[in-house]
């Protein structure tokens, strides 16, 4: 049986529920197809999340690693094709805010994902639910942790499969909000198992 890392995170700015911590607390200790997932809830804190997300990987020495993250405006589930080594954005939960900074002093400018993500849009796409791959994950904490993943698989495991998905807002934040499209939890919960099945093509 091979172990899957999937990791949400926390609520932040003015969201108050997160729909990706309650997609990863669902698959919690479940098993799809060979994999076994364990999730994690990260910090939206950009002095923390990423020594968070080393220690997971350290501590369950996965197989794969699949990051989610809400963007709240998109209404397609959309695996990231890159991370940029960069740190921008609105603050953090803790109030950071950095401008310009770089995530790794010697890391390099961007990695590529090396998750299936043509297969995951392939396979969403099959099964009725909308999704395409995006080539911009921000600069803000899911570029941050995606970033952080492909460089520790660069440096110290090559085999290791990792990447970062966004999803749409969950209908309660539509609620909350006002003018953002949005999924149910259900079709958010079979969209990330639909991508997870085909790391089992790999």
């Amino acid at each position: 049986m091979k172990k899957l890392l999937l990791t949400g995170f926390e609520p932040f700015l003015a969201y108050t529920v997160n729909p990706t911590m309650k997609i990863v607390e669902a698959l919690d200790g479940t098993i799809i197809g060979n994999y076994q997932v364990v999730g994690k809830i990260m910090p939206v804190d950009f002095n923390s999340s990423g020594k968070a997300l080393l220690k997971f990987i350290d501590e369950e020495v996965p197989d794969a690693v699949i990051s989610l993250g809400l963007a709240a405006g998109r209404y397609k589930i959309t695996p990231e094709r890159i991370a940029i080594n960069i740190k921008d954005g609105d603050a953090d939960n803790e109030g950071n805010k950095p401008v310009d900074e770089l995530i790794r002093e010697q890391g390099e400018d961007a990695y590529m994902s090396t998750l299936p993500i043509r297969k995951m849009v392939d396979s969403l796409l099959a099964k009725g639910l909308p999704a395409t791959i995006s080539n911009t994950a921000g600069a803000y904490l899911c570029n941050n942790v995606m970033y952080e993943g492909l460089h520790y698989a660069k440096v110290h495991n090559p085999k290791l499969l990792t990447g970062f998905i966004h999803i749409p807002a969950s209908h309660e934040l539509a609620i909350e909000h006002g003018g953002i499209p949005s999924w149910s939890h259900e079709d958010l919960l079979k969209g990330i198992r639909i991508c997870i099945e085909t790391l089992n093509e790999t």
